[in-house]
């Protein structure tokens, strides 16, 4: 197993996607024939789109599906082709159904394309090549071949992959880590702040993502291994006191002082990075190198050049305890990879409610069918668009080949336009790379060394799908036209046709996405709603005394960080669409940023209430009577059905003179100012974000 310890996740992926079709078509084609194994294979690659790096039992709900809806729609197809004028219709209707699947999300894009793929690969087989009973019967065959190959993969691979997707996690982190400090030193005026604020956003949902997909795979475990459950606990942690890192910097003023303190605590937390990069690459099966030796954090900013009363000085014992709290969490995590022993803090079962959803409940299906529902709309734009992209094609001077153009709408028409547009820009560079490399490929008579380039492609196409798109695109024309030569090598390798077909289905993909929109702007209320709401309910548990720990607080937390990052992708997807149905950039940006210093405030909040380790006892009753308060004006503040008593108060200008409000103890001899610091700023906030969510619903 020391490849899968070198390789990333979807690069494995590739190799055994593109190994289980070899094996499948070498055995097929020593069995039956070559024309045989072209009718399996086309089962085996619409199956493989749902294979994807996740647990067994996720392996077998997904691949499974895909394989029944590619014999669906090979059947459909197999059976109007003899009626060419209901070939329209009934490639509409494959789609809806397909893009129907998307009802149980984001599990189902996969799934949703492997009949589309059926579809392409029914229509390229001449007419009337094969009796419909033997189509579908090799193709039924191939699907279920490669889903054993698959669940055998999924089983040999678990540790593997899970291993990997803990160290994708940590190395997130470490991205994170040091996207923040390059924010931090670069400052608000600075020409490169845009570029650096872009790293930290997308960072940020990157974190995310490799955070669920390792949950996916550690706690979906019904024992999970002890060490890995608790390292990525730790890393959750870790975001989450990252995140409180960013609090009463913007205080600091633009003079050499602070830019001084600022690059000292860019640097720290660059060390942090590096600190936990080291134990990332000892998961990948790197060298094992020593971590670099402890920062001493108090010593970081003792030369600081501040006079006796600047406030300045103020904010530096906060900001080593946040650095000590970021570098105990790191020096814990490499702890545990190095074989000592953690108590989790929730039970097996506990751990596997943060696994995502799976399966395939019919209720979910039926609240999606109606025209308010985005799925719905996109499965009849898209049945619409695939319709009209085969007559279309079928009276084009290229008509041999007017599934390419389905094809070509299939792929680059997404559900939004955003992801439509970057998916048109990408099919096109890529197709034209895949057409030059057939190019090249085409003066070559070597049966064995095309069919190893077809498995290549194969491969490639599917590893890098949710990577890099361009490359798959390009790797799929490679393999399209690559099989089209071999069903019918008379037709040599029909590259114009192909790029004109790629260019033509962009145009008409890019045409369509306006047909029945969904506009984001149709649905910030509810996301809007959404957001408040999972704050307000992540603000009960943080601001409980005595502080609680469990599966509760951490659900609430995570569900918080969901709905600002759901509110962040609508922003970002909104930016695409026409002026006039953007939603209003400023006020959700407003929501999400003071979202996200809500967020940071109740982190510390939780440090400041028995996470930090500072060891201070709080007064019980003062410390309870502020909670209190804080959580009812809270409440208060994000519900958009309660009046708000006063008016809200305006942001206020940042600069060294703010600093004077910090208290004048430090946090290691009275917690308890800090602490009421901290409860007023998250009431600012949440007036704040009760404003600009007003303003923007």
């Amino acid at each position: 197993m020391s490849i899968a310890r070198r390789l990333p996740a979807f690069a494995i992926n590739g190799l055994t996607v593109a190994a289980g079709i070899g094996l499948i078509q070498v055995l097929v084609g020593a069995a039956a024939g070559p024309h045989a194994a072209l009718l399996a294979l086309s089962g085996a690659i619409c199956t493989s789109l749902a294979d994807m790096p996740v647990p067994a039992v996720r392996t077998w709900h997904r691949v499974s599906a895909a394989a029944l809806l590619s014999l669906f729609a090979t059947l459909v197809v197999a059976l109007l082709k003899p009626h060419p004028g209901w070939l329209g219709p009934g490639i509409a209707g494959i789609a809806f159904v397909a893009m129907m699947t998307m009802a149980w999300g984001l599990r189902a894009g996969a799934v949703s394309f492997a009949p589309i793929l059926a579809v392409v690969f029914s229509l390229a087989a001449p007419p009337g090549a094969d009796a419909v009973p033997t189509v579908v019967a090799w193709n039924a065959f191939g699907g279920a071949a490669y889903l054993g190959w698959s669940l055998l993969c999924a089983r040999v691979l678990a540790r593997p992959y899970q291993r990997l997707a803990l160290a994708e996690a940590l190395r997130a982190t470490v991205q994170l880590l040091r996207a923040r400090a390059d924010l931090i030193a670069t400052g608000p005026a600075a020409p490169e702040a845009r570029a650096a604020m872009r790293a930290w956003v997308l960072g940020e949902a990157a974190l995310a993502e490799r955070l669920q997909a390792a949950r996916d795979f550690v706690f979906a475990d019904p024992a999970p291994t002890s060490r890995s459950a608790a390292m990525l606990l730790r890393a959750i942690d870790l975001r989450d006191v990252l995140l409180a890192s960013r609090l009463d910097l913007e205080l600091l003023g633009d003079d050499a002082g602070s830019r001084w303190l600022l690059g000292q605590t860019a640097r720290a937390l660059r060390h942090v990075a590096d600190r936990l990069d080291a134990v990332a690459q000892a998961l990948l099966g790197g060298p094992v190198r020593a971590p670099a030796a402890r920062l001493d954090y108090e010593a970081l900013y003792a030369h600081a050049t501040f006079a006796a009363d600047d406030p300045r000085a103020r904010l530096r014992p906060a900001l080593v305890l946040r650095l000590r709290a970021m570098d105990a969490i790191v020096e814990r995590i490499a702890a545990l990879r190095q074989g000592a022993s953690e108590a989790l803090p929730l039970q097996p079962a506990e751990l596997q409610r943060f696994v995502a959803p799976e399966g395939w409940p019919l209720q979910a299906l039926w609240s999606q069918l109606s025209l308010a529902s985005p799925v719905a709309r996109h499965a009849l734009r898209t049945a619409l668009a695939l319709g009209s992209a085969y007559v279309i094609g079928s009276h084009l001077p290229w008509a041999s080949h007017p599934h390419w153009l389905v094809l070509s709408v299939a792929v680059v028409l997404r559900g939004s336009l955003e992801q439509t547009l970057a998916r048109r820009n990408a099919r096109v560079g890529g197709t034209l790379l895949g057409c030059a490399a057939v190019l090249a490929l085409a003066g070559l008579h070597s049966p064995p060394l095309l069919a190893g380039v077809f498995l290549l492609a194969v491969g490639t196409a599917h590893a890098f799908v949710l990577q890099r798109y361009w490359v798959s695109a390009g790797a799929a024309t490679v393999m399209a036209l690559l099989q089209a030569h071999a069903v019918n090598p008379t037709l040599g390798f029909p590259i114009a046709e192909r790029a004109a077909d790629t260019l033509l289905g962009a145009l008409l993909a890019w045409g369509f996405s306006y047909v029945l929109p969904s506009w984001e702007r149709r649905n910030l209320p509810s996301a809007i709603e959404a957001t408040l709401k999972a704050l307000d309910d992540y603000a009960v548990h943080a601001l409980r005394w005595p502080a609680a720990e469990g599966v509760q607080p951490r659900m609430a937390r995570r569900r918080a960080y969901d709905a600002l990052s759901a509110l962040a992708a609508t922003l970002q997807r909104s930016r695409a669409e026409p002026r006039g149905v953007q939603v209003p950039v400023a006020q959700v940006a407003a929501i999400i940023d003071h979202g996200q210093r809500l967020m940071a405030h109740l982190s510390m909040v939780r440090m400041i209430l028995g996470g930090s380790g500072v060891g201070l006892d709080l007064d019980p009753a003062a410390t309870a009577q502020a909670l209190q308060q804080a959580q009812t004006a809270l409440r208060r503040s994000l519900d958009l059905r309660q009046p708000i008593a006063g008016p809200v108060p305006p942001r206020v200008d940042t600069g060294p003179d703010d600093l004077r409000v910090l208290p004048a103890q430090a946090p290691s001899e009275d917690l308890m100012p800090w602490l009421q610091r901290r409860l007023q700023g998250l009431q600012r906030d949440a007036l704040l974000i009760r404003a600009a969510a007003a303003a923007a619903a």
